[in-house]
């Protein structure tokens, strides 16, 4: 059987087959957030269900395929919908393909996610630039026997989303007029939305958001050495005293009107890669 480090191997060198350039920039794209790549110029797009190794996405909001090609004349491999812990997938699995992208030669992961605002100062429609994130999917990626090949057995977590990146985004938001907090997320396993007593215990141990992916990429981004910016997009308010109904039609919509605002950012971010 092939290890995590050959089926790597085996799935970038299918990529390569398709596309022969090197990325400077890798993308995970959310839900209702997969317009961005209409602004490729020569894009190569690869179903996932054909690259070895990869998971099919089956979320709601996600294409499922990887769009290679050049933005802002800079080569990107971009990831049109992720796959999530709710689907059944394990950890390693879904992070797979950050992990191809290091190899075919990304340095710098954006992510982003459509979200739950928990922060009362926030509102739908707003976006919020990742500082730190909390952790209760109750696993991790990284368990299991480390390959020294991919990174170290203990990744420093003090940084891990780009204090630059963090300041040039915020940057972008207020020439272009348009609200961007900074703030923590909160990964939590899904596929339910969450009660009201949970959403009040997840504010008090200081989460900004909550959402169902983001958090298992990054590290395995951070263990691979890469440089990391994380975008949410609000799309509900989780406010446990003025709790509303939250629908998937509703948050693909607002995700979907907030694009314009993460496509100015990303597309600052590219230029200046």
């Amino acid at each position: 059987m092939l290890d995590q480090y050959d089926k790597i191997t085996e799935a970038t060198a299918f990529i390569r087959d398709r596309w022969n350039r090197t990325p400077q920039v890798a993308i995970i794209l959310g839900s209702g957030l997969g317009g961005l790549s209409a602004s490729f110029t020569e894009p190569v797009a690869i179903p996932y269900e054909e690259i070895p190794h990869f998971a099919r996405s089956t979320a709601h909001g996600h294409a499922g395929q990887l769009v290679c090609g050049l933005l802002e004349g800079t080569p990107v491999v971009l990831m049109e919908g992720r796959m999530h812990a709710y689907e059944g997938y394990p950890l390693q699995q879904i992070t797979f393909p950050v992990r191809v992208m290091k190899r075919l030669g990304a340095e710098l992961l954006v992510v982003t996610n459509a979200c739950g605002g928990l922060n009362p100062q926030f509102r739908t429609g707003d976006l919020m630039v990742i500082e730190d994130h909390i952790n209760l999917l109750g696993d991790n990626p990284l368990v299991g026997i480390n390959d020294e090949r991919l990174g170290p057995r203990f990744p420093d977590m003090s940084a891990p989303y780009t204090p630059d990146l963090i300041d040039a985004a915020l940057a972008v938001a207020r020439h272009e007029d348009f609200v961007a907090h900074r703030g923590v997320y909160v990964a939590v396993m899904g596929p339910n939305l969450e009660t009201r007593a949970e959403y009040r215990f997840l504010r008090t141990i200081g989460a900004d958001v909550v959402g169902m992916s983001t958090v298992p990429e990054v590290l395995v981004a951070v263990h691979s050495s890469m440089k990391v910016l994380g975008l949410s997009v609000i799309t509900d308010m989780c406010l446990p005293d003025a709790l509303e109904v939250a629908t998937v039609e509703h948050i693909l919509a607002v995700a979907r009107a907030a694009e314009p605002k993460l496509r100015a950012i990303i597309q600052a971010v590219v230029r200046a890669a």
